[in-house]
């Protein structure tokens, strides 16, 4: 976003940076953000169990939801350039308490769309990675990427947090009892964003970390929905996008869509109990933790295109072992858990990176947004075909190594990346 330079307001420089708060506001929001979309994983076989509806269907549900969340991106990313992070965070988190609120309440199919694939897709999809990448580039110039693998790592930190315990309320006193514990825990992040979340670091006085010049945002003067799509119109003539695009689509083929929705209905397949396999998500989420936050780093310090090779081709090698540990002894689940969780979504910040070096600082919310869009079709195509898969086999085995094998594709796609287009894209936008 391009600034004008004001004079200092103040000759006082603050100890401790309030970038730093935000950024911790903002890992708390993406926490529950996560955990919130999480939760269906938890309620596919309560569901199943309850209203008799099956496997596939709840699938698409989720699969909607999913969709959603990415689709909503790069408008996300306009919405925080035009209202302001606190406004748009917010009113998000009100609409989200609000659909889970109202969730017990289901009886029927369509309500469960209604809920959780359009209410609860839109409302997480304003609070998805695009809002990181957002505060990063709005309070940092140094320390980008760390920024960015601390706010991702939010995601797996909302598993960690909130499977095992959603698991054990649901199974001890039912899933309505896990939603409304769910709702009081994104009323507690809605309090402290409504007191301490700012915009930008102009509204403290402040300049962002990294820099001493203290800056005032100019206002947002695109259309709020055609600023979106001529950034897309833009990116779409960088073969640089597409490939960044493709590759964030095997990326929610292998995570989200299908690890995070199906892994705890693939463990009861083999007789494991759902607190015990949510259990595993949380172990993910636990190693992805620390995998993501390095992946930040090493973003501000290798080629990002090698990064990405690396973690594909990993992921890759990961899902081919997934069946057979699913067939001898959990502790080969664990051994994948703990593989496969360094690998979560350590992705994110290199394609971060990426989009930032080619596309610029100011177009790279929104066209990181459609990135982010592209990741979600793949996580929504795998929510639904895996479930598809199951009903129609028994067994999750073939998404699974179809799953690892597009990890490949994705590996040597990353290759072919050229940041030698990067001063171009950026002098065109």
């Amino acid at each position: 976003m391009s600034s004008t330079a004001l004079p200092e307001r103040s000759n006082r420089k603050p100890r401790f940076h309030y970038g730093w708060i935000i950024v911790l506001l903002t890992f708390a929001t993406l926490l529950v953000s996560a955990g919130i979309r999480s939760l269906p994983s938890v309620l596919l076989v309560p569901f199943q169990d309850e209203f008799g509806w099956s496997r596939g269907s709840i699938s698409g549900v989720i699969s909607i939801g999913i969709f959603l969340y990415g689709l909503v991106g790069p408008f996300s990313a306009a919405m925080l350039l035009k209202f302001g992070t606190r406004k748009v965070v917010a009113s998000a988190l009100s609409i989200l308490a609000v659909s889970l609120a109202v969730t017990p309440l289901i009886t029927s199919l369509w309500q469960f769309e209604l809920l959780w694939g359009i209410v609860s897709g839109l409302a997480t999809g304003m609070m998805a990675n695009v809002l990181g990448v957002t505060v990063s580039n709005l309070w940092f110039v140094k320390r980008k990427g760390l920024v960015v693998g601390l706010l991702t790592a939010s995601a797996a930190t909302g598993q960690l947090l909130f499977l095992p315990a959603m698991a054990k309320v649901s199974a001890d006193y039912g899933w309505r009892t896990a939603v409304y514990a769910a709702v009081a825990g994104i009323a507690l992040v809605l309090i402290a964003v409504a007191i301490w979340m700012r915009n930008h670091p102009y509204d403290v006085n402040a300049a962002p970390y990294g820099t001493d010049e203290i800056v005032k945002p100019a206002a947002f003067t695109g259309n709020l929905f055609l600023a979106p799509l001529q950034s897309l119109r833009l990116a779409s003539k960088s073969l640089a996008f597409w490939l960044l695009a493709g590759t964030f689509f095997f990326c929610g083929f292998s995570t989200n869509g299908l690890i995070g929705t199906h892994l705890i209905a693939a463990c009861g397949d083999h007789g494991m109990l759902e607190v015990a396999a949510a259990g595993l998500l949380a172990m993910m989420g636990l190693f992805d933790l620390f995998g993501t936050t390095i992946s930040g780093w090493l973003s501000d310090r290798f080629d990002n295109r090698w990064l990405l090779f690396w973690y594909y081709g990993l992921r890759g090698l990961s899902l081919l072992f997934l069946p057979y540990a699913l067939d001898t002894t959990p502790a080969m689940l664990v051994v994948f858990s703990v593989f496969y969780g360094l690998d979560w979504i350590a992705t994110v910040p290199p394609t971060a990176k990426l989009a930032g070096q080619t596309f610029g600082q100011e177009k790279s919310g929104m066209i990181f947004g459609w990135i982010v869009v592209a990741h979600q079709i793949g996580a929504s195509t795998a929510a639904y075909g895996a479930g598809v898969m199951r009903d129609w086999f028994g067994t999750y085995s073939q998404a699974f190594v179809l799953a690892g094998f597009v990890c490949f594709i994705a590996s040597l796609m990353a290759l072919r990346i050229r940041r030698a287009a990067a001063g171009k894209v950026a002098a065109a936008a």
